[in-house]
């Protein structure tokens, strides 16, 4: 399940429990989130002006697979051990530390990107201390994954949700709003953040559409590596697990989720 937009909050940065959260169970975060479109990938290798990437917030490591593949030589900074851990044994160099707080120590980079994890950044003291990593004309991209299944899927997902008492501060799937429309508010935070920083060209918009089809199997794993979902009580997340696996079930045993992949980016001046 991808992150949604939560918690009601203006500055998500500042919800530390939930954002800290993720690492609870990192070998199934890095086993069951979705990855990142090659679109993506390509767009920054193109825009890029080299091949050293810093990963802010680069969890396990699925943000920056692709440009790994792709030939880029990847730092990852990650406030999160168990995370990190994972990452470092898939082959990425990290160094822990929230980005705000973070000591480059001379670390210069081509490029800097944020997959799933901008929000979780103050966007004000994050743009300014990417430019002091970024030489002028590098470039930052910070992107997310915003995904929405059919009509009848969302419907049903939100009847589970409301059933049970999750103690949630957002009830996915309940909001006639599609996913892109939520992420649409972290790109306006981003994009804010980075004019009261200055410093930085006028910020692009990307959006590269795809799909998955995720069995009931699939959806299960991924639904406990959401944001506060990994808090729930266990008895909490077993009765909801229950829930959205017979709604599936009962919906042929699978869905489509309509994926796309928002970003935004913009160079150093």
């Amino acid at each position: 399940m991808v992150t949604l937009p939560s918690p009601a909050s203006d500055a998500p940065h500042e919800h530390r429990g939930i954002a800290e959260g993720f690492g609870a169970d990192a070998e199934r975060y890095d086993r069951a989130r979705p990855t990142y479109p090659p679109a993506l990938t390509d767009a920054i290798m193109a825009r890029s002006p080299g091949t050293s990437i810093l990963d802010v917030g680069i969890g396990t490591g699925l943000s920056s697979r692709g440009l790994r593949d792709a030939g880029c030589t990847v730092l990852g900074v990650e406030p999160d051990e168990r995370m990190a851990a994972v990452a470092r044994r898939n082959g990425f160099a990290v160094e822990t530390s929230r980005f705000e707080e973070w000591d480059p120590a001379g670390h210069r980079v081509d490029t800097i990107i944020a997959g799933q994890t901008w929000h979780w950044v103050d966007p004000v003291a994050g743009a300014r201390k990417a430019a002091q990593v970024l030489d002028p004309d590098g470039l930052l991209v910070a992107f997310w994954n915003a995904g929405d299944p059919d009509p009848d899927v969302a419907a049903a997902f939100a009847d589970v949700y409301q059933r049970i008492d999750t103690g949630l501060p957002f009830t996915p799937w309940a909001s006639s709003e599609s996913a892109v429309s939520g992420y649409g508010r972290f790109v306006d935070a981003t994009r804010d953040g980075l004019e009261q920083a200055g410093g930085w060209s006028e910020p692009e918009r990307w959006r590269f559409d795809w799909e998955a089809t995720i069995t009931t199997q699939a959806w299960l794993d991924q639904v406990p590596t959401s944001g506060g979902h990994n808090r729930l009580a266990p008895g909490v997340l077993a009765e909801l697990l229950e829930g959205l696996g017979d709604a599936i079930d009962t919906l042929g045993g699978s869905f489509t989720m309509h994926y796309a992949t928002v970003a935004i980016a913009c160079t150093r001046l």
